[in-house]
């Protein structure tokens, strides 16, 4: 039996009772939490006691919606709408291949690591020919580093010449991405409740990909028990498409492929009307927040305090880091607040709501509110400690409002399943040098090929 004690801490739980400690301990056996309270633990010995003198206790962050390989693109086209960021990048990332894969994997996940995330997902929607399996690198680049793993199996099927935004030369055959995509269940969901890897399918969006393929990949996800993703009413311009393609809204659009319910979370989703927000709450349908994101491509301001009060799950992603250079899920907190209270007011997101978005409400999304998302007896150890006692936070008496409202503190613990991750702000996992020599060299080798 292994068993660990993080004492002299302060704690939020984010549990629904909105439970915290101002001093306050955490009891880890065998990879789940035993008990959470206040005060010291328990006095026994055989234990791992974790000194949080100085530090705050939070579930750890859950990142809703990414796309690694981007890291190796970061920096381009920095003053263009989503459209024309597209246009100018797809031409890049037709030179990926398995090891820029690898390599921008895992210096994504590192960074996430560092910034208190403990489960990422992954939306990978462009396959090169001849590039390798780009699914299991990136699966194998967060086994090294430690973290759970959603990685969704994307897919463009409507090239330009059939309409769609992306050139021919990344979009893949319909019968392909449909069989690659089960295959992909078949050799990596894992359904227990401890899983560290989980597939999800995930179409790229309504301009990328084609009705059939999205009422079709919709089909299989339901018929192998597995969660659907994909991007949404990011921009004006994709509204404009949708009405121009489609005769409808995107939310109207993807309700009648089939793709409304509580096992689909969509990304983005700044432009909604008040009958779109209704639908997603009534379905239950998550939404991928990406504050950051964003606000670099100009997209708008999310709906956020809307979407919640209708009932929808609401989380936090950090998107891809060519849109998101930053590539921090702890910054993330405090851009939701600011980004909700620009278009609401100061009081439309708290920080405990914010702390929520990028905990239990990322679980939510991703379907594993169960095991995650939240420090109660019986949720998977997956804790991030962080210190609230340096310079950066000093006079800021509230400690979640010093971790969402202040600068992001250093982590001096990361924990998942009760295995360090990260330990006095750095990876114990694996080298961070080494990962940041590698997504240097995969960003030069994809540039100077094209």
């Amino acid at each position: 039996m292994t068993r660990t004690v993080i004492e002299g801490c302060a704690v939020a739980t984010v549990a629904p009772a909105g439970t915290e400690y101002a001093d306050g301990h955490v009891v880890i056996e065998n990879g789940r939490i035993e008990a959470v309270g206040p005060g010291k633990g328990p006095n026994v010995e055989g234990v791992e006691r974790i000194d949080g003198s100085g530090c705050l206790a939070t579930p750890g962050l859950v990142n809703t919606h990414h796309h690694l390989y981007q890291w190796a693109s970061r920096g381009l086209a920095q003053d263009e709408t989503l459209f024309g960021w597209l246009t100018t990048l797809y031409p890049v990332w037709a030179g990926i291949d398995a090891e820029i894969t690898s390599a921008a994997a895992g210096a994504a996940l590192g960074w996430l690591a560092k910034s208190g995330c403990t489960t990422s997902t992954d939306h990978h929607y462009v396959f090169p020919h001849s590039a390798g399996d780009l699914l299991a690198a990136e699966i194998e680049a967060a086994r090294r580093v430690g973290v759970r793993f959603h990685p969704c199996r994307g897919s463009m099927d409507l090239g330009r010449s059939a309409g769609g935004l992306p050139p021919d030369e990344v979009v893949e055959d319909r019968d392909h991405i449909l069989a690659a995509t089960e295959a992909a269940i078949e050799t990596w969901h894992d359904p227990s409740p401890d899983a560290l890897v989980r597939i999800a399918v995930a179409p790229c969006s309504p301009f990328s990909a084609s009705g059939a393929l999205m009422r079709e990949t919709a089909e299989l996800a339901r018929r192998k028990g597995v969660r659907l993703h994909t991007h949404l009413a990011e921009t004006l311009d994709e509204e404009s498409f949708a009405r121009e393609q489609f005769g409808r809204s995107p939310v109207d659009y993807i309700d009648d492929l089939g793709w409304l319910g509580d096992d689909v979370w969509l990304a983005h989703c700044v432009h909604l009307d008040d009958a779109a927000v209704k639908r997603l709450g009534t379905t239950g349908t998550g939404v991928a927040h990406c504050p950051t994101s964003n606000a670099r491509l100009g997209a708008g301001l999310a709906p956020v305090r809307a979407l919640l009060d209708a009932g929808a799950p609401v989380g936090l992603g950090v998107d891809g880091a060519a849109s998101n250079e930053q590539s921090s899920l702890g910054d993330e907190l405090r851009q939701a607040a600011l980004v909700a209270r620009l278009r609401g007011g100061p009081a439309a997101l708290t920080a405990r709501e914010a702390l929520e978005l990028g905990t239990l409400g990322g679980a939510r999304c991703l379907g594993r509110e169960a095991d995650l998302g939240s420090l109660e007896p019986g949720k998977l150890a997956d804790i991030a400690l962080w210190r609230v006692d340096g310079l950066g936070h000093a006079g800021i008496a509230d400690p979640v409002a010093a971790l969402v409202l202040g600068s992001r503190p250093p982590l001096a613990r990361l924990l998942v399943g009760g295995h360090t991750v990260v330990e006095h702000d750095h990876l114990s996992t694996v080298d961070e040098f080494e990962l940041a020599r590698a997504a240097r060299t995969a960003s030069r080798t994809l540039q100077e090929a094209l």
